[in-house]
């Protein structure tokens, strides 16, 4: 009997947590950012989804409208000297968008498997035109 296939939902979370969106079990990531070829625990082919640019564009948008935003509105960013400003706003910043970027890309990889969709263009599509020949 094989298990029913997890809701968009749940694959996403577990995407999030950095666990396969298939079972849950193991990792996601091999590297920072680099996607295990298949799953150990269930052998879902987990490296055939691409993410590509799209958590660095997603994470760029999240970090320009929750911290960026919202700081712009304290009064110390305006009124302080430069020198203090720019060290005590982008190094925590920075830390913020490396913390967040896998975690923006595993939810993108639980997405795709919920979808059924891999992120590959058929073959002679307007879209395959971009991608490396063998």
């Amino acid at each position: 009997m094989t298990t029913p296939a997890p809701t968009r939902f749940t694959a996403i979370r577990r995407g999030i947590a950095h666990r396969c969106p298939s079972c849950g079990q193991s990792p996601l990531f091999r590297k920072y950012l680099k996607v295990v070829d298949s799953c150990a625990a269930c052998g879902h082919p987990l490296g055939e989804y691409r993410a590509d640019d799209g958590p660095a564009y997603f994470t760029i948008l999240l970090m320009g409208h929750l911290v960026i935003a919202p700081m712009l509105f304290l009064q110390w960013i305006w009124k302080a000297p430069i020198w203090m400003v720019l060290p005590l706003t982008l190094v925590p910043l920075a830390g913020i968008t490396l913390w967040t970027l896998p975690r923006v890309k595993g939810a993108l990889v639980g997405l795709l498997y919920s979808l059924g969709t891999t992120g590959h263009h058929a073959p002679g599509s307007e879209l395959d035109a971009s991608e490396p020949t063998a």
